[in-house]
C-alpha cells in the first residue's frame, strides 16, 4: 500500500499522540525551530507514520522492543518517555520489569541498573499523574 506524505504525516502525528500523549507531543511541537523542524518532520513521518503504523507488531510488542533497545543503548531520556508510552500501550509495570531484567542479562548489569532507576521514576510519575500509588 502506497501512502502519500500528507497521509503519513497525519497518521504519524495521530499515533505519536496516542503513544506518547498529547502533553509530550505538544511540548515537542511548541519547541520546534527552523533548525529542528526537519527532524520533527522525520520522526513524525517515518518513525510514527511509517514504522509504528505497520501491522506486523502490536503497539505493546513495539514498546517491548523499544524499551529493550533504549536500555541496551543507555538512552535514558528516551527510556523514561517510552516507559510511560509502554503503559499507554498496555504493558504492566511487571512486564516492563521483565523486559529490563531480560536486557540486563544480554546488555549488562550496569545498563539494567540505570534502566531500573529511570523506569522506577517514570512509573512513579505516571502513577502520580494518574492519581495512583506507585509500584514499589
Amino acid at each position: 500500500m502506497v501512502v502519500d506524505d500528507s497521509e503519513r504525516i497525519r497518521q504519524g502525528m495521530s499515533i505519536r499522540r496516542e503513544v506518547l500523549g498529547d502533553e509530550h507531543v505538544d511540548r515537542a511541537v511548541a519547541g520546534t525551530t527552523a533548525f529542528t523542524e526537519p527532524f520533527q518532520d522525520f520522526i513524525t513521518r517515518y518513525a510514527w507514520g511509517e514504522i509504528w503504523s505497520r501491522p506486523g507488531l502490536s503497539r505493546a510488542e513495539r514498546s517491548i522492543v523499544t524499551l529493550a533497545v533504549l536500555t541496551a543503548l543507555r538512552h535514558e531520556g528516551e527510556l523514561a518517555m517510552h516507559v510511560k508510552a509502554a503503559l499507554r500501550n498496555g504493558l504492566t509495570p511487571e512486564q516492563i520489569q521483565e523486559v529490563l531484567l531480560q536486557v540486563a542479562v544480554y546488555a549488562g548489569v550496569p545498563a539494567g541498573n540505570r534502566a531500573f532507576a529511570v523506569a522506577q521514576r517514570a512509573l512513579a510519575e505516571a502513577a502520580r499523574d494518574a492519581g495512583e500509588s506507585a509500584p514499589g
